[in-house]
């Protein structure tokens, strides 16, 4: 059986990752690859939980250190439970947020140690790592008016363009596995450049 492929989707809140996530496995699909959409926070039962404890608003008093931890044992049970098994079944797994969502959010948001975060979620998932990451740009001050108000899109801008400035610069240190989409215009245009760079990146 082919070996599957591991495809991450990140950007920061609102930039589209569910709409365009959908899309790509329905074009996938179309074209003859078994594929298969997932999501962290909350790609398990266990990480529902997981995920209603980490974006519930009335937990401000929810710890760093925790919040780091909690999504790094959301990943751990999605690994082995979800991406691992899929992957060996030869499907394309595309996912919303991996690790460099943690890095992004909590080590460049947050101030936190981003060695420690790396090392820490790299053990979770047994150094389950994907193949190809299409970040989805945008300036927050535009993606954040499609956001919601859960406990994380309540932080400031300030934060937000922090996370965004982490993002760009891991996709400039791994332009092997990165490739940075933007995430402006219609859903129809920025389908067609996450495609573009799909059909071009596996068959590298």
């Amino acid at each position: 059986m082919a070996e599957g492929v591991f495809i991450t989707f990140e950007g920061i809140d609102g930039v589209g990752k569910s709409t365009q996530a959908v899309h790509l496995c329905s074009v996938l699909e179309s074209l003859g690859h078994l594929t298969l959409h997932t999501r962290e926070p909350g790609g398990t039962r266990i990480g529902a939980e997981i995920r209603r404890i980490l974006l519930d608003p009335s937990l401000q008093e929810l710890q760093p250190q925790t919040e780091i931890l909690l999504y790094a044992a959301d990943r751990a049970q999605h690994a082995a439970q979800v991406i691992q098994p899929a992957l060996a079944d030869g499907r394309i797994v595309v996912c919303e947020r991996f690790i460099d969502s943690s890095l992004a959010y909590q080590g460049f948001g947050l101030g936190w140690d981003r060695a420690a975060i790396a090392r820490i979620n790299s053990w979770a998932v047994n150094g389950l790592a994907p193949r190809l990451t299409i970040y989805l740009d945008q300036e927050p001050q535009h993606a954040l008016k499609r956001a919601g108000q859960d406990r994380i899109e309540q932080r400031t801008l300030a934060y937000y363009q922090r996370v965004r400035s982490g993002f760009l610069q891991m996709a400039r240190e791994d332009s092997a596995r990165y490739v940075v989409v933007d995430a402006g215009g219609t859903i129809a245009e920025v389908s067609q450049r996450i495609l573009d760079t799909v059909q071009r990146r596996l068959t590298q």
